[in-house]
């Protein structure tokens, strides 16, 4: 029988100073939506129920919990010496909003079999591009907004689309106008990039590494192709109102690998969390 591990904190930050520990520090608790991140001694390796959790070589690891996460999170752990250990982490429950749009185009809430086919094709493309555990440290410096503007949609809410219950709103809305610059939150790879997707119309992927990446939908410009090098804040195109969309606005998704995340609860850069404190 396997003793839990006890070694726990409550939170840690993101940095990108490569920093080994000597023992497991891993999240006490973890509210639903939200990316964990941890450490463990090096050459471990780590489990997060039947998947592997990619270790750097300074022991960081980072994983996700989904919105719909209730039961614990089962971590299973193994040191250099195969000793192998287990740990339960609790999951906060959130309350979510319930968010009705009306006056979208019928065939882009209801489509029609041959519009229906397409919508399956492209999502599986997009999909395709998530399952890639890349070695890329770009995700330790932090994420800031790719726009600054009213918060239109939030993640998690329950979706009513012209009368009709969607599926959950999967990410972040910013309502600016058409043709706002969109930045990178964080650096890394452009995984997928599309000016033209039926429900998302242009669309790009951002592969921040180890599973993490950032979708942006509804683009009017896409300045960046597939295989790019982005840094945080270069500009990756611009805000538009393209596929299933009311007006103008930027969706800003957020995954680790098939586990949409919420990016309102993504952390901030260093230097802009010391900004906020002194504010």
């Amino acid at each position: 029988m396997h003793r839990p591990c006890l070694f726990l904190v409550a939170a840690l930050p993101l940095s990108g100073v490569a920093i080994a520990c000597d023992k497991p520090e891993l999240p006490a608790q973890i509210q639903q939506g939200a990316l964990a991140e941890g450490c463990l001694p090096a050459g471990a390796q780590l489990w997060l129920g039947e998947r592997e959790v990619s270790v750097d070589l300074d022991g960081r690891v980072v994983f996700g919990v989904g919105r719909d996460q209730t039961s614990p999170l089962q971590l299973r752990w193994r040191d250099g010496g195969n000793a192998e250990k287990t740990l339960s982490i609790p999951v906060k429950s959130r309350d979510w909003k319930i968010e009705r749009i009306d006056g979208l185009p019928q065939q882009t809430v209801t489509p029609d079999p041959k519009i229906a086919e397409r919508i399956g094709r492209e999502q599986r493309a997009v999909a395709a591009t998530r399952i890639e555990d890349r070695f890329d440290n770009a995700w330790r410096a932090g994420f800031i907004h790719p726009a600054e503007g009213r918060i239109s949609g939030v993640y998690g809410s329950q979706r009513i689309l012209n009368g009709t219950p969607k599926n959950p709103h999967y990410g972040m809305d910013i309502a600016v106008g058409t043709g706002t610059p969109i930045k990178a939150p964080a650096g890394g790879v452009v995984s997928f990039a599309d000016p033209d997707l039926y429900l998302t119309g242009g669309t790009v992927l951002i592969d921040h590494g180890h599973g993490l990446n950032s979708s942006f939908l509804h683009m009017s410009r896409l300045d960046v192709k597939v295989g790019d090098r982005v840094e945080q804040g270069q500009v990756i195109g611009a805000v538009g109102a393209t596929g299933r969309a009311t007006g103008p606005h930027l969706h800003w998704g957020f995954n680790w690998f098939d586990v949409r995340l919420d990016p309102a609860l993504l952390p901030a850069p260093a230097t802009k969390k010391a900004t906020a404190q002194k504010k």
